[in-house]
């Protein structure tokens, strides 16, 4: 496999070099955004690793290098290309990386400016730090799945908050500031992003309602958890949903307007005594009407009303088709990147059709030099 063209690049983060190392969740995912964004990222995998294929789409925008990372041969190929690396991103256990004799410490020595991203569920620290785990126990110890769904037991909202949420996005954020910084001091640092961190972080609007009453630790019973029958979602006469979400005033009362709530619940929306009686009146009018008559009706007005859609149909919403917000990479659709940028829009690239070879990736990243 031949090495891609930098050139060929387009996107804000031109230019950046990353090394990520192989793994699964959400440092890929990471590394994702980095690639669409524009950065050269070389993965390095495990000797003779199956490749991904073009439907494993998290992969994409990658060189692809195999080594053994227990050779000291090839563990002195990955410190070249360190050398030249503008991040390193891997998501081991803690200590996986220093037994390897690729820690923080040792990869600074040579190449001072390099950030080294961590991704992990629990941290590098506390006692939890080497212990097996996935999204589901890390939301879990942040408070986020005690507060998701029915008020008879918590739902895994997928791995969304989590892994990608809590995860995946805060360290992005780490490893952009981490760079920003750099280029004033000339130095990187660690990256130490914890999923638990991240999710409790997430959770700092419900921590902070709390405070304030506005938030009790119990399912369906608050504002934005299914509590509030204006925020909710509703079967229509075919077994699709609509989801509604009229939360203040103005828009409640355009949705009361135009699908016929009777005047005396009205004035409901802020007499919980009365939100029973409001959330039946609601399920019978949203059950008299298909989805799509209910979609006819509201989509675009200031009910704030939408169809719940399955991923399929979410491709071929027109919202999301004016926005292209699905592409075609290889014959594969998949989203599209995000965020959009009005300068150097970030690309979607193919997936590695196979590994590349050492010498030329060295070579290529050492005629480069090192990044400004």
């Amino acid at each position: 496999m031949t090495v891609p063209d930098a050139a060929a690049r387009v996107g804000p983060l031109c230019g950046l070099r990353v090394v990520e190392f192989a793994g699964l969740g959400p440092a890929p995912f990471a590394c994702m955004l980095l690639a669409d964004m524009g950065a050269e990222v070389v993965t390095i995998q495990r000797a003779n690793a199956r490749l991904a294929d073009a439907t494993q789409f998290i992969g994409r925008g990658r060189t692809v290098l195999q080594a053994d990372l227990k050779s000291l041969a090839d563990r002195d190929r990955v410190l070249r290309l360190l050398d030249g690396a503008d991040v390193l991103v891997e998501g081991f256990r803690p200590g996986v990386m220093e037994r390897l004799g690729l820690g923080p410490e040792l990869v600074a020595e040579r190449n001072p400016r390099l950030v080294y991203a961590r991704m992990t569920g629990w941290g590098q620290t506390g006692p939890l730090a080497h212990a097996a785990g996935h999204d589901i126990n890390y939301i879990a110890l942040s408070g986020a799945l005690h507060a998701i769904g029915p008020h008879d037991r918590p739902v895994p909202p997928l791995n969304l908050v989590g892994d990608y949420g809590g995860g995946s996005l805060y360290l992005l954020v780490g490893i952009l500031a981490a760079l920003h910084e750099a280029r004033t001091s000339g130095h990187g640092q660690v990256v130490d992003a914890a999923i638990t961190d991240g999710t409790l972080s997430l959770m700092s609007l419900f921590a902070s309602m709390a405070l304030r009453g506005g938030f009790v630790e119990e399912r369906e019973r608050n504002l934005l958890d299914g509590g509030a029958p204006f925020y909710a979602v509703y079967e229509t006469a075919d077994g699709g949903h609509m989801s509604v979400g009229a939360l203040e005033p103005q828009f409640f009362a355009e949705l009361c307007e135009r699908i016929g709530v009777p005047e005396h619940l009205r004035d409901t929306q802020d007499d919980r005594a009365r939100w029973p009686e409001l959330r039946a009146a609601l399920a019978t009018i949203f059950r008299s009407r298909s989805r799509q008559d209910w979609t006819d009706l509201l989509e675009g007005t200031d009910a704030c009303c939408a169809p719940v859609l399955s991923l399929s149909d979410a491709a071929r919403h027109p919202q999301n088709a004016a926005r292209q917000a699905f592409v075609t990479v290889d014959g594969v659709a998949q989203p599209a990147p995000a965020p959009r940028f009005s300068r150097t829009p970030s690309q979607a690239g193919a997936a590695p059709r196979g590994p590349a070879d050492w010498d030329a990736v060295l070579g290529h990243w050492t005629a480069a030099g090192p990044a400004p």
